[in-house]
């Protein structure tokens, strides 16, 4: 997850939320239901919708436009769960199809088993990578044990890569860009959408709007592991999946 910044727009000031049917809509457009989702316009939001839209049967194009298209393909969910079929998409519309993407998901995202010999093991704190992992992973896994004791830090690594800590999803892109497999570093809420949908072999990031982790080569790297660690990101027991989107590195 990541703060919110004032932008140039308001001058440097925070934008007060809309507060709509007794939700507060911050109003930007880095997560589905930061605000409400109508034709017309475009945004990261509206590519998340589309890529919901398309996880739970509704093949809908992602272009980050909410054309007629998109607008069809909405009223089409809203009628399948009973919803009012507006096309319009409020907070409990994303809501609805955010826990119709985790069902769908739950159902179909059994981890590929990695290959014998192809797991990671943990050292001290720090992951040791396989020797059979591709280039990419062993990267990935090196670049992750740079910042595994950071300290938690809200915001860090999304300014830069460099920082002197690192929030969840910071430190799933310090990961990701040490494998060559991200340019810039994604909040959550971003994440939800990166890369190929479902598990990867080797490398899957687990995101929602409020948290994101990740596993390597068999390991879990993930902030929440800290306090029960003695500090590192890596750790060998798992954790439920249950309310997050499954991404993985195309070919990974």
């Amino acid at each position: 997850m990541v703060p919110s910044f004032a932008s140039a727009a308001t001058g440097g000031a925070a934008m007060a939320p809309t507060v709509i049917a007794g939700h507060a809509y911050p109003g930007d457009s880095i997560h589905m239901g930061d605000r409400i989702l109508r034709p017309g316009m475009r945004g990261h939001d509206v590519r998340v919708l589309q890529d919901f839209l398309s996880r739970v049967g509704i093949g809908t194009r992602i272009d980050g436009r909410f054309g007629a298209g998109t607008k069809r393909h909405v009223i089409a969910f809203q009628r399948a769960h009973h919803l009012r079929p507006t096309g319009i998409v409020n907070w409990a519309v994303s809501q609805a199809l955010r826990a119709a993407a985790a069902r769908v998901q739950s159902s179909t995202s059994t981890p590929v088993p990695l290959p014998a010999g192809s797991r990671a093991r943990l050292v001290g704190g720090q992951a040791v990578a396989p020797a059979s992992a591709p280039a990419a992973v062993k990267a990935a896994i090196a670049a992750a044990n740079e910042i595994a004791t950071r300290p938690y830090v809200y915001g860090g690594g999304h300014g830069s890569f460099i920082s002197s800590g690192y929030d969840c999803s910071g430190s799933v892109s310090y990961a990701l860009h040490g494998g060559r497999l991200l340019g810039v570093t994604e909040d959550s809420g971003t994440l939800e959408s990166y890369g190929s949908a479902g598990p990867g072999r080797w490398i899957t990031i687990y995101a929602n709007a409020g948290h994101a982790y990740m596993t390597i080569a068999g390991l879990r790297f993930d902030t929440s592991a800290q306090s029960s660690t003695g500090g590192s990101r890596w750790t060998t027991v798992g954790r439920s999946s249950a309310g997050f989107v499954a991404r993985h590195p195309a070919g990974y």
